[in-house]
């Protein structure tokens, strides 16, 4: 889709369709909407006085203008109450109108974005084009049959008066298109095929993104993660054929900046090993990989918006099958950091995985560490679907987490960590268990991985419930959502 800025009046401009946005009544039009009702002779504020036209929160009304225009339709959506209007529904509200549009077989489309209630365009435009790229998001890329029947929006046009709001509505797209290319790719990622995406697809992900944004990348094979003492993640990795890897991007390294350590899982696919998973819906293990695709979508991101920041993202990648060289229960590993632990269930390998990650992090003296995976069942149980768990060791991290939750919609709900619950994975034989009883499983996954970071600010990020979903929301298609790439990149962009 091509987004391009053009000088010009919306009720004198012609294209395909103008779109044109209005709050429920009794809030009167506003901008573009007013200006139009105006120059078509009041027809607008007509067909809302007869309730043909309610502004209800997404509510979707094409009207041909039969030459009353210049545009040769119009699509008015609703935004609901003014009171009531944020980011989060404006963001839905351009993805319903794009669904709209594209299922519509329209190709073509012209919108100004006026300010809102206290929000500036630049922040409206960011907002709108995220929701409208990421609502109209599709992967089809493995299909082949009947590929001319998709549906495609093919260009849209952002209208400015001037070039004060032109200025505006340029920094705004960029924005939106720099972290909606970051949430899509970290989608195709996750959504991907396991044969098709596996440790060293991702491994030559985050070199491309490297090379791309000049960053600094290292590799590190199973060998010499075995020699460096990762003996929890070399013990996952070993059940599977698919070669593992270890991989650290780094972005403004040397240059004296704050150190932010991301760390994301990287099952690219999870049988369960040995404890193997029942049949049903296993496929959908290929997007266990998604808090290392949103460390790769973050960290393509943060360096496309020049952040100044040092980030360091660690990705341990590998898939977790049975065989004769899998791990099994009751073996005990020993980690990076040289605590033991006991393998009571093959299928918690992802806080294996991540304790000698966590532990590799601190090799950077960070000022926080975020790790982001989806790591426990028991997390959906508690939050379902569209809720992040947030765990912590440093209430001020969490709060700035919880600050750019609000921000950018991607909603988080903190649980506690308390040193009770650490009873619960101690071990016989070892330091600790890699699993405790069913009760409060998110919360014992997060223990268990607080005990590699030692004092370092730490948030876990478990993103197992919004990660993957079957049942669409405004702006995230059924499958894999990009989520914790738009969080992350906001508690970036405010970092102080």
């Amino acid at each position: 889709m091509e987004i391009r800025i053009e000088k010009g009046q919306p009720e004198k401009y012609p294209c395909e369709l103008l779109l044109l946005f209005s709050f429920e009544p009794p809030t009167p039009l506003e901008g573009a909407m007013e200006r139009v009702d105006q120059e078509w002779k009041g027809f607008l504020s007509t067909l809302i006085n007869q309730g043909d036209f309610k502004g209800e929160l997404y509510q979707c009304r094409l009207i041909h203008t039969q030459g009353a225009l210049s545009s040769k339709r119009a699509l008015l959506v609703g935004l609901g109450k003014k009171e009531e209007f944020d980011l989060e529904k404006w963001r839905g509200a351009a993805s319903k109108a794009g669904q709209f549009i594209r299922d519509s077989e329209i190709k073509q489309f012209a919108c100004q974005i006026n300010p809102i209630k206290d929000f500036a365009v630049e922040e409206l435009t960011e907002s709108f084009v995220t929701g409208l790229l990421l609502g109209t998001y599709q992967f089809n890329k493995l299909k082949t049959l009947e590929r001319e029947k998709i549906k495609r929006i093919e260009r849209v046009i952002l209208l400015g008066e001037n070039e004060e709001k032109i200025a505006q509505i340029e920094q705004g797209l960029k924005h939106g298109q720099i972290i909606s290319d970051a949430v899509c790719m970290a989608r195709d990622l996750a959504n991907a095929p396991s044969n098709q995406v596996t440790p060293s697809v991702l491994a030559d992900k985050a070199r491309e993104i490297a090379k791309d944004q000049r960053l600094g990348v290292e590799v590190f094979d199973l060998n010499e993660a075995e020699a460096m003492g990762m003996g929890a993640f070399v013990a996952v990795a070993k059940g599977s054929q698919e070669p593992a890897k270890f991989i650290v991007l780094e972005y403004n390294q040397g240059k004296g900046m704050d150190t932010i350590a991301l760390v994301g899982k990287g099952i690219t696919f999870d049988s369960g090993g040995i404890s193997i998973k029942p049949a049903e819906k296993m496929e959908q293990m290929k997007a266990d990989m998604s808090g290392a695709a949103a460390v790769l979508g973050i960290m393509q991101a943060a360096s496309k918006l020049q952040l100044p920041l040092h980030l360091v993202g660690i990705i341990p990648a590998t898939e977790n099958l049975p065989s004769g060289k899998a791990y099994k229960p009751g073996d005990v590993l020993k980690t990076l950091s040289g605590q033991t632990v006991e393998v009571i269930s093959t299928d918690a390998e992802g806080r294996l995985i991540l304790s000698d990650a966590l532990t590799y992090s601190l090799r950077y003296k960070p000022k926080a560490i975020i790790d982001l995976a989806t790591l426990t069942g028991a997390v959906v149980i508690a939050l379902g679907d569209y809720v992040i768990g947030l765990f912590g060791n440093d209430d001020s991290l969490q709060k700035k987490i919880e600050l750019a939750s609000q921000k950018s919609g991607e909603k988080v709900w903190k649980l506690p960590l308390w040193d009770e619950y650490f009873d619960y994975i101690k071990s016989d034989v070892a330091d600790f268990k890699n699993v405790g009883t069913r009760a409060a499983g998110a919360i014992i996954g997060a223990i268990f991985l607080s005990k590699f970071v030692e004092k370092t600010p730490w948030v876990h990020l478990d993103i197992a419930g919004p990660a993957f979903i079957e049942k669409e929301r405004p702006y995230m298609p059924k499958g894999a959502t990009g989520i914790g790439v738009r969080l992350l990149v906001q508690l970036l962009r405010d970092w102080k």
